[in-house]
């Protein structure tokens, strides 16, 4: 598994509009090649009067899996520009599909390149993008004294507080980044002066909002 990974939100869009062409982005998260052909195909269903609906998608770890169709543009100028966009911006299970509405004015190879690029930027950024970062789950059980000390400190840290439960002694549910299991259980110790018990529960990905899009980093 990844330490960690880019990918969109679970599903957005938008729309430009170039040279009285209407361009309209679709993006969905997608773990399977079979999820991508599905939402594409429901897309082309949606709108089934546009002139073109292009697609391509990026599947797995290592990107195992990437697709480009240019649905009757001139070949290399729609699928291939919504590719190259996922790749700069590395967006791993991230399927995109753009409609287009023709205008009545011809852009050319250049100009549909461009447009296609575009729309697709948008349309991610409309969406957002999340880092997944792999985490292991700590549960951390301490006397009620430290309560206050504990949630003040969690709270103000670079980990998550995911939840606390509040039983005959109070229990901290926090997810930390792997390789920092160690020098966060040496932390907890060192505060609660060995007073918690630490139990390592799920390892699981975390989503963490990216600001703005990694084109723009």
């Amino acid at each position: 598994m990844l330490a960690s990974y880019y990918t969109v939100k679970p599903e957005g869009s938008d729309e430009i509009v170039i040279q009285k062409s209407r361009f309209i982005g679709y993006v969905k998260r997608v773990e399977t090649e079979e999820e991508a052909q599905a939402f594409i195909q429901s897309i082309k269903k949606k709108h089934h009067d546009a002139t073109h609906n292009c697609s391509a998608y990026m599947i797995g770890e290592q990107n195992q899996i990437q697709k480009a169709n240019d649905d009757g543009e001139p070949s290399g100028t729609a699928g291939v520009p919504i590719l190259e966009v996922l790749k700069k911006q590395d967006l791993k299970d991230t399927a995109i599909v753009v409609t287009r509405y023709f205008g009545g004015i011809k852009l050319g190879a250049g100009g549909l390149i461009r447009a296609y690029g575009s729309a697709t930027s948008q349309a991610i950024k409309t969406t957002g993008i999340v880092k997944r970062q792999l985490m292991q789950g700590i549960s951390i059980t301490v006397d009620y004294p430290l309560l206050g000390k504990l949630e003040n400190v969690l709270r103000n840290s670079d980990h998550v507080l995911d939840s606390i439960n509040y039983l005959e002694q109070v229990e901290f549910r926090v997810y930390v980044k792997i390789g920092e299991e160690d020098a966060f259980q040496d932390w907890i110790v060192d505060l609660t002066s060995d007073q918690a018990k630490i139990v390592k529960t799920d390892t699981t990905y975390i989503e963490i909002d990216v600001a703005s899009t990694k084109e723009d980093e």
